[in-house]
């Protein structure tokens, strides 16, 4: 028996090949898409409510306590004290806006950056601290030397939401334990920090 494909089932086959085809695209280009990163201090800032620590260099990282791709970045700074064995003062600050319960805030992301040996957990109360150091994006890390100086900012993720071996995590991990490191900067994957959470950084609100 010969199956005869008539011409509007290959049209069908071939528009749902497209459709899967550009899915996979727009999948891609989100976990590949950069946020974006406002102006961070060379120097430590005299206004800032976090304090610097002058015995150890300071490792700061802001997060969306509602950003599904902070999971990977708390995965990641669990990974990279662990390598560079408690050299660094840490604290994770999470954007809270003042209109919202602390409950909005107190998520299990929060539970799992407390849950770090070595890592404070602070609010920021309506991103003050975060626009203050820069930081448009949940996973923005700083890091700076017990001097004041900023050594290294950026993402410790490979992309939107993956934990894995990355240039971020390695280059603090060098920084850290005295090694050279080249890169000082990197970009960071996640929601828009000041925004909605899980919107593209290209068109995070604002």
């Amino acid at each position: 028996m010969v199956v005869r494909v008539l011409p509007v089932q290959i049209g069908f086959c071939a528009l749902w090949l497209l459709a899967v085809g550009a899915g996979f695209v727009v999948i891609l280009n989100y976990q590949s898409a950069s946020g974006r990163v406002g102006i961070t201090p060379q120097h430590w800032p005299a206004e800032a409510q976090i304090v610097l620590d002058h015995n150890r260099d300071t490792l700061i990282m802001f997060a969306h306590p509602q950003c599904p791709c902070t999971r990977a970045s708390l995965e990641e700074l669990n990974r990279l004290l662990a390598r560079s064995q408690g050299r660094a003062a840490t604290q994770v600050l999470f954007f809270k806006p003042g209109k919202f319960s602390d409950d909005w805030t107190r998520t299990d992301l929060w539970r799992n950056a407390a849950a770090i040996p070595g890592v404070a957990v602070h609010e920021d109360l309506d991103g003050a601290q975060a626009r203050l150091f820069g930081a448009e994006t949940s996973g923005y890390v700083l890091l700076y030397d017990t001097r004041g100086q900023l050594l290294f900012n950026g993402g410790i993720t490979g992309s939107r939401g993956h934990a894995g071996d990355n240039a971020g995590e390695n280059t603090i991990v060098s920084l850290l334990t005295g090694q050279d490191a080249s890169m000082k900067q990197t970009q960071v994957y996640g929601c828009s920090l000041l925004g909605k959470p899980g919107a593209s950084p290209a068109g995070a609100a604002r």
